[in-house]
């Protein structure tokens, strides 16, 4: 069995990160995982022994322990059949990035690291409106994105940094309205071979 090939899609919380993934599931037939939604997820099921622990994590801005995100990764990646994914919101640490190197680097073929960038006030004013609009996430809003930004700051900023020495990063104006944000991906996505 081949190797699934996975794209790590990250970005300051309201970049458009979950927008354009979307965009890509439609038009290169990728399937989305994105970290955040995995952990909200098992944090509503009441059977979960992680639940309040993510709770706490996502409440506080803070980075869930490395070992629960892989795992819920890994039992996500096994319900597709297809080999193409779009992993958001991950890694998120250095932590995170050697967990993933150590429990599914030899498992997964990675083919680049998909960078939004998008300024802070205008990530910070999509997510409070966001919130406004009723998202429904207990971290829309201020206090919270406050604590994500300078958790995106401090410790995935690093991360794109490792890629970049990599050649892996594949950087996007994300500033833009969606459908010139997805012009950009469509570029980056369309001479891929996968």
């Amino acid at each position: 069995m081949t190797k699934p090939n996975v794209v790590f899609v990250l970005g300051r919380p309201g970049s458009g990160k979950g927008t354009q993934c979307t965009k890509i599931v439609e038009t290169f037939g990728f399937v989305h995982l994105s970290a955040g939604d995995l952990l909200r997820e098992e944090r509503s099921k009441p059977s979960s022994e992680f639940g309040e622990l993510i709770e706490t994590h996502i409440r506080n801005g803070t980075i869930v322990p490395v070992e629960i995100t892989c795992a819920l990764i890994a039992q996500a990646m096994t319900q597709h059949e297809s080999r193409k994914f779009l992993i958001d919101g991950f890694p998120r640490s250095q932590d995170n990035l050697e967990g993933w190197e150590k429990e599914m680097s030899d498992k997964t073929n990675l083919l680049f690291v998909l960078v939004f960038d998008c300024s802070e006030e205008e990530c910070m004013k999509r997510c409070l409106d966001r919130g406004q609009a009723g998202s429904g996430r207990s971290d829309d809003n201020a206090e919270s994105l406050r604590k994500r930004v300078v958790t995106y700051t401090n410790d995935t900023q690093p991360i794109i940094n490792h890629f970049i020495g990599r050649n892996m990063v594949r950087r996007i104006d994300a500033s833009l309205d969606p459908d010139s944000v997805f012009s950009e991906v469509r570029s980056v996505f369309k001479d891929i071979e996968y």
